[in-house]
């Protein structure tokens, strides 16, 4: 890819944006976007994001509880959204008290999407038990559960390897530590946590292509997956964006680890093209 940080423009969603690939000249049109901007410390715009709450552990021994404080997300007042986990006692209104919070965005009663670009330009934190994400999950989760519902994690880094990201697709008898996965590391032994960098996927039908400022690192279909298995990426998917602390993927914090880490996130944007275009479901309620 030759561009993918394009300047803002009031009626974005009409703009049309060429995008370079090593195989081919696609146009794309920036469908859905958030930018980010607002005044210091004000709240993501409720029209595009909606937050996960709890402090369960999510599936993955997390350790966080996630809330919808400004102490955990809000913005920067310079055109960034910032995820800060912090290291505090804190009893979540599920009850659950734990040492830690961070927040979990997500656009699944605002946005979902068939195919097209997913990218976002970001800022990660640093540091052991850290495990930030952008990633998607399928939009009918509610119905036939997860990993049936399809993952794709976009951006998958663990604070203890601050150069690599981990780019996977879950789903039915390949999830978890099963995923279908691969890694890109920055060159010259460059850090995520130094400079923001691109993230991004190219969707299509039977294809995922995985981008790391632009290097596409790994393309995923049908056939890389586990005889017998299922394919489900063939339906809308919702944006999430989180930090979560401790887990099974990276492991708990120890006394190396700094708080408060930041996620600090310059902008998210939806690409569609032909045929995704035609494809968006938004306003999704469920």
């Amino acid at each position: 890819m030759i561009q993918s940080k394009l300047p803002w423009m009031s009626g974005g969603l009409a703009m049309l944006v060429a995008l370079t690939s090593s195989a081919q000249l696609q146009t794309w049109e920036l469908i859905w976007s958030d930018e980010f901007d607002g005044p210091a410390q004000s709240a993501p715009d409720p029209k595009k994001w909606g937050f996960s709450i709890g402090g369960g552990g999510w599936g993955n021994h997390e350790l966080q509880t996630y809330t919808c404080r400004r102490d955990n997300s809000f913005l920067d007042g310079k055109g960034n959204l910032v995820i800060e986990a912090r290291r505090e006692r804190f009893t979540g209104p599920d009850g659950i008290t734990r040492d830690y919070t961070s927040a979990r965005l997500n656009t699944a009663d605002t946005f979902t999407q068939l195919y097209g670009r997913f990218e976002a330009r970001m800022q990660l934190p640093i540091g052991q038990g850290l495990w930030p994400a952008f990633w998607m999950l399928g939009d009918n989760i509610s119905s036939v559960g997860w990993p049936t519902c399809g993952e794709m994690d976009i951006m998958e880094n663990i604070g203890s390897e601050p150069s690599t990201n981990h780019g996977s697709l879950h789903g039915p008898g390949y999830s978890g530590g099963r995923a279908v996965t691969g890694t890109y590391t920055l060159p010259d032994e460059r850090r995520f946590v130094d400079d923001f960098h691109v993230f991004a996927i190219e969707w299509s039908p039977k294809q995922v292509d995985f981008f790391v400022d632009d290097v596409l690192y790994q393309t995923k279909t049908p056939a890389d997956l586990p005889a017998g298995r299922q394919w489900v990426f063939d339906h809308p998917f919702y944006i999430i964006l989180n930090v979560a602390v401790g887990g099974n993927f990276p492991g708990p914090p120890d006394k190396t680890t700094k708080f408060p880490q930041l996620l600090i996130v310059d902008y998210v944007r939806v690409y569609g093209g032909p045929p995704a275009s035609k494809t968006t479901v938004p306003n999704v309620n469920r």
